[in-house]
């Protein structure tokens, strides 16, 4: 992630599912990768998934990506991600419950209406100064 990227800061519900993937794609990279750290393609995937959230139209109303309406991920990146949580989702319940856990319960929540116009943390953090 470039330092432009780490220095975007994420609001609430965003900031929590940024974690959750992060950890996903930390487990899916040592298991597939074998490296200490994230591989090149995996640390681009996150970079791509954390702008996403960033520009996510819902802001912090975000519905799990899986039932989102609004399918912003190019076809390349949403195969990865598919790849990455259906490795990964399982290992979450033992390696970080608490956000596997937060992740079911949001998934059931039910999808908001369509966003307003400036709802994304993007907007959030340009009014904020950031």
């Amino acid at each position: 992630m470039t330092q432009q990227d780490k220095a975007i800061t994420l609001f609430g519900s965003l900031k929590t599912e940024y974690k959750t993937i992060e950890a996903m794609v930390k487990i899916y990279c040592k298991d597939h990768h074998k490296t200490a750290t994230l591989c090149e393609q995996c640390e681009d995937f996150l970079q791509y998934a954390h702008t996403r959230l960033d520009r996510c139209p819902y802001g912090e109303e975000k519905p799990t990506c899986r039932i989102c309406p609004i399918h912003c991920y190019k076809a390349d990146y949403k195969l990865l991600s598919q790849k990455i949580m259906r490795y990964a989702g399982p290992r979450m319940l033992l390696k970080h419950p608490v956000l596997a856990v937060r992740h079911l319960i949001a998934e059931k929540r039910p999808i908001p209406v369509k966003p307003a116009a400036g709802a994304s943390n993007r907007h959030k953090r340009k009014s904020l100064g950031q």
